[in-house]
C-alpha cells in the first residue's frame, strides 16, 4: 500500500509501536505515536522516537489520535479500550502492526500462532531454514518486531513470524505463505470476555486470507482446531504425536515422519533433536512440514534440528550448584505451559509459581505437582491463591522477591533436584515482561 504523505496514528510506544512508527516514516508516512503510560516508564522507547524525530504523546490518548488517515494498533492495546471503541464508532480504519508491516514485505511469511510453543517453533523454523541455505528472519513476538525488518526482506527470503491472537484481531489482507496453529487452549480470556470460542476464532484468522497457493499447518491432536477453522481452499497439512496423518508429519517409533499424497518417509529420529520433551517433538514436526514442502534434504533438516539450542526463557538451563540445576522457564504464562514443563523432568522439583493470574485452573496440574514437586515458592499477586490451592498437597512458602526465592532454593534444594521458574502467570504485577522476569531470575542465580 502507498502511504507517502499519509498521517498514521500508532497506539503503543513499546516494541511493536516504535517499529511501526519507524517503518511508517521510512516509507514516507507521517507517524504520530500515542501511549497511555507516563513518559518515565517508557523512557528508552521515547528516546528512540525523539531520535527519529517522530511526534508522540504519553500519559493518555487525546483526540489528536483521530487526526489521521488510519490507526495502527499494538497488540498490548485491548479492543475494549476507549480509543479503539471510538475509532470504531467514527469509522476510522484500524490495522494491527502485523497487517501494517506485511504491506512492505517482499519475501515469504511463515506465520506461527498457538497458545503454547510459538516462540520455540518460530526460532526453530528460522534456524532450520537458515542452516539449510534459505535466508530467514525471526520476528514478531519473539523479540524483533515485524516492522523492524519487513521492508528489508527480499523476494525469495522468508520471515518466521511469531503471531499472537491480539495481532490477528486487526488484520485485513495479511496472507502468509505458510500458517501454523500449534494448539489452542484457554488463555487470555480476560481479553476475550471469557469466551473461548472468541479466542479460538481469533487464532484461526491466521489462515482466513490464504488460498490454493498457500499452506495451513495444524495440530491433528488438538480437537479445538478443526472445530473453528474457516472454509478455505488453502493446502492443509497436519502433524501428530499420536497417529499417522494423510499429509504432513507424525511421530511413531521414536521417529519423525513426513507423508505427502501417500508417500511416507522417515526424516530423522527423535534423538536428532537437541531440545527434549514431547512438546518440542510436536514443534519440530510443524517445522519439518515447512522444510519438506520447500524440498530441503532430510540430512540437512536433521543436522539443523541437532544444532538448534532452544530459546531464552523457555526451559533454559542457567546453572548447576552442588547438584541442583536452576531452570528458567519464565515464558510459562499459563497452565498448559507449566504442564509441559513439569513433564519434562524426572527429578524432584522446587517450583517457583505465581504472578498476575489470568484465571488459572490449577486442577489441571494438581496430579503432576503431587508426583513431581517437592515444594512451591509462591510469588506475586496470585501467591495467596496458589498457597490456598496447593498447600494441602505440597509445602508452599509465600515470598516477596525472586532474589529471596533463589537464595531459599539454594539452601533447601537437595542434590539431584531442580529449581524451576515456571510461573504459569503473566509477569506484569512485578516485571516489565517475562523477559525481565527471566533476567532477574538468571542474574540472581549467577550471583550465588
Amino acid at each position: 500500500m502507498e502511504i507517502i504523505g499519509k498521517k498514521i496514528s500508532i497506539l503503543g510506544a513499546v516494541r511493536s509501536g516504535v517499529g511501526a512508527a519507524k517503518l511508517a516514516k521510512t516509507m514516507g508516512g507521517i507517524p504520530f505515536v500515542s501511549d497511555c503510560a507516563a513518559k518515565e516508564f517508557i523512557a528508552k522507547n521515547i528516546a528512540l522516537l525523539e531520535n527519529g524525530m517522530i511526534e508522540f504523546e504519553t500519559g493518555g490518548h487525546t483526540d489528536k489520535v483521530f487526526d489521521c488517515d488510519f490507526i495502527v494498533t499494538s497488540p498490548g492495546v485491548p479492543s475494549s479500550s476507549a480509543v479503539l471503541i471510538k475509532a470504531k464508532e467514527i469509522g476510522m480504519p484500524v490495522y494491527s502492526e502485523l497487517e501494517f508491516a506485511s504491506w512492505f514485505c517482499k519475501g515469504n511469511i511463515i506465520a506461527i500462532t498457538g497458545t503454547n510453543g510459538k516462540t520455540t517453533t518460530t526460532a526453530m523454523c528460522a534456524h532450520v531454514l537458515n542452516e539449510c541455505g534459505i535466508k530467514t528472519y525471526a520476528a514478531g513476538n519473539i523479540g524483533l518486531a515485524f516492522s523492524e525488518i519487513a521492508n528489508i526482506v527480499q523476494p525469495g527470503e522468508f520471515v518466521s513470524l511469531e503471531v499472537s491472537s491480539f495481532q490477528l484481531d486487526y488484520i485485513k489482507n495479511f496472507k502468509p505463505k505458510f500458517s501454523m496453529v500449534l494448539n489452542i487452549t484457554p488463555d487470555h480470556l480476560d481479553r476475550y470476555e471469557n469466551d473461548f470460542n472468541q479466542y479460538a476464532s481469533a487464532k484461526l484468522k491466521i489462515a482466513e486470507n490464504q488460498n490454493s497457493g498457500e499452506y495451513f499447518i495444524s495440530n491433528a491432536d488438538d480437537t479445538a482446531i478443526p472445530e473453528y477453522i474457516g472454509d478455505t481452499n488453502v493446502n492443509r497439512f497436519k502433524f501428530s504425536l499420536k497417529k499417522e496423518v494423510q499429509n504432513g508429519g507424525f511421530f511413531i517409533d521414536d521417529k519423525l515422519w513426513f507423508v505427502l499424497k501417500g508417500n511416507k518417509e522417515i526424516v530423522c529420529g527423535a534423538d536428532a533433536l537437541n531440545i527434549k520433551g514431547e512438546h518440542n517433538i510436536a514443534n519440530a514436526l510443524a517445522v519439518l512440514i515447512v522444510a519438506k514442502l520447500l524440498q530441503l534434504p532430510n540430512e540437512e533438516i536433521a543436522n539443523a534440528f541437532g544444532s538448534f539450542p532452544g530459546v531464552e526463557h523457555r526451559l533454559e538451563f542457567v546453572r548447576e550448584i552442588n547438584g541442583v540445576r536452576f531452570i528458567n522457564d519464565s515464558k510459562s504464562t499459563n497452565i498448559d505451559s507449566i504442564w509441559y514443563a513439569l513433564r519434562s523432568f524426572d527429578k524432584p522439583i522446587y517450583l517457583i509459581l505465581g504472578g498476575k493470574d489470568k484465571g488459572n485452573d490449577y486442577n489441571h496440574i494438581k496430579d503432576l505437582v503431587k508426583d513431581k514437586v517437592k515444594k512451591i515458592f509462591a510469588i506475586g499477586e496470585s501467591a495467596q491463591k496458589i498457597y490456598d490451592f496447593f498447600n494441602p498437597i505440597v509445602p508452599v512458602s509465600i515470598m516477596n522477591t525472586l532474589e529471596e526465592i533463589v537464595e531459599a532454593g539454594r539452601k533447601e534444594a537437595e542434590a539431584n533436584s531442580i529449581v524451576l521458574l515456571s510461573p504459569a502467570c503473566a509477569s506484569f504485577d512485578m516485571f516489565n515482561d517475562y523477559e525481565h522476569r527471566g533476567k532477574v531470575f538468571k542474574d540472581s542465580v549467577n550471583r550465588l
